[in-house]
Formats: structure tokens, C-alpha cells, sequence
């Protein structure tokens, strides 16, 4: 019997796409008035500093840390290190400043939870940006437990981050559904952790023995066929 759905966030309930686009623009404007760089030399920095912080730090939640990655940035520029927060704040104010659900999104919840089932978001990111995602998009209200990689100390499609979030909710593996964008992270990660996995795939698509959905309104109906 089915009494969970987990979510991914970014990119599931809302475009993380759409936000991005808009907070790299500001960013890059930022680079190019306070740093003086083209916005092909800054992305490729950009780029540089992300290899720099994975080959030090792994792939774990850490090297979601912007303000790092803009710290070693700044360090192989040789300019100001205190360039690094307010790139950060630049970043991320534009960022939640676009944040727009995907249509449905919370009539989809709203008929979940009506239907008496339990909700919880699985997503990979430092608390701190998730928090303020759920805040800005006005979802607490359909969201009864949160599990982010920086939490756990891993990264989906590890099972661990699914596993966790049911205990939450406190229900078993197999009694939970598991809503995301990612084939990897949330298709195969949910599978790993015994759980059914639903992609969400909002511009349409097809997977072989995976459940599709392109609005999370069809969810409901959905659930009662599996």
C-alpha cells in the first residue's frame, strides 16, 4: 500500500533552469563591472573554480557551496576575497527572485494530501538554499519532511537520502512513491532504495516501465493504477 510521495525539488516543483538563467546573467554582469571579465573569460573561470573545489572535496554536497567556488575564483585571479559573498548574494537574490512553480504543482500536492498521503522532499543541496526555495515558493504547507544531501552527508542517487526521508515519514520503502526529474539521481536512485519512481518530464517523454507525468496533477490518478 502506497502512503508516501518524495519529491525532488529543483527542476521538479519549480524550473530551476528558468531561476539559473536569470542569477548567472547578474553574475556575470557583476564579473564583468567589479572584475573586469569578458563573459566567455569569467564562465570559463567559473568552470575552473568548480574542477578545483571537486578535486579537493569530492563530489558531496559541498561543491553546491557557491561562495566557495566564487573564493577560489577570486584566489586564482589574485583579486579581493571579499568579491566572494557579495557574488553570492548577487547569485542568489536574482535566483529566488525567478522562482516559479510548475503549473499544477500545488493543486497536485493539495490533492495528495486529501487524499491522506504523507509528502516529503528528497533533494540534493545545502539546507540552507532549500529552506529559502520552500519558503519563497510557498510550499510548507505540503511539505512533512526534508532531506537535503548536506544532511546526510550524500549525494542522490545514493539510497541513503530516500531511505532517510521515509523513516521520516514513517513508512517503509516500499510504501513510498518517488517524484523527480533526474533518470540517474531520482529514477534509479529511488529504485535502488525500493521505492516506485515516477519521472517527471513537464516538455513530455516516454520511459520503459517508468510512470511519466508532465504536471504533478496527474499524480493522484496515477497512484491508484500502481
Amino acid at each position: 500500500m502506497l502512503r508516501a510521495v518524495l519529491f525532488d525539488l529543483d527542476n521538479t516543483l519549480y524550473s530551476y533552469d528558468e531561476a539559473h538563467a536569470a542569477a548567472w546573467l547578474a553574475l556575470t554582469d557583476y564579473a564583468g563591472e567589479q572584475l573586469s571579465l569578458a563573459p566567455e573569460r569569467f564562465e570559463a573561470l567559473h568552470a575552473q573554480a568548480d574542477r578545483t573545489l571537486r578535486a579537493h572535496a569530492g563530489d558531496g554536497p559541498v561543491v553546491h557551496n557557491r561562495l566557495i567556488r566564487y573564493q577560489l575564483l577570486l584566489e586564482a585571479l589574485g583579486q579581493p576575497l571579499w568579491h566572494a559573498p557579495l557574488m553570492a548574494a548577487c547569485y542568489w537574490s536574482n535566483f529566488l527572485g525567478r522562482l516559479r512553480l510548475f503549473p499544477g504543482t500545488k493543486e497536485g500536492l493539495e490533492a495528495l494530501r486529501q487524499a491522506g498521503c504523507r509528502l516529503g522532499v528528497a533533494t540534493n543541496m545545502t539546507a540552507d538554499r532549500q529552506f529559502d526555495k520552500l519558503e519563497r515558493l510557498g510550499l510548507w504547507p505540503w511539505v512533512d519532511a526534508l532531506v537535503t544531501s548536506e544532511e546526510l552527508g550524500a549525494e542522490k542517487p545514493d539510497a541513503r537520502v530516500f531511505l532517510r526521508c521515509a523513516e521520516k515519514l514513517g513508512c517503509a520503502a516500499a510504501e513510498c512513491v518517488c517524484v523527480g526529474d533526474g533518470w540517474k539521481t531520482d529514477v534509479l536512485g529511488a529504485q535502488n532504495a525500493g521505492m516506485l519512481p515516477v519521472w517527471f518530464r513537464p516538455d513530455g517523454g516516454e520511459a520503459e516501465g517508468v510512470p511519466v507525468i508532465r504536471s504533478l496533477t496527474e499524480l493522484p490518478e496515477l497512484l491508484k493504477t500502481l
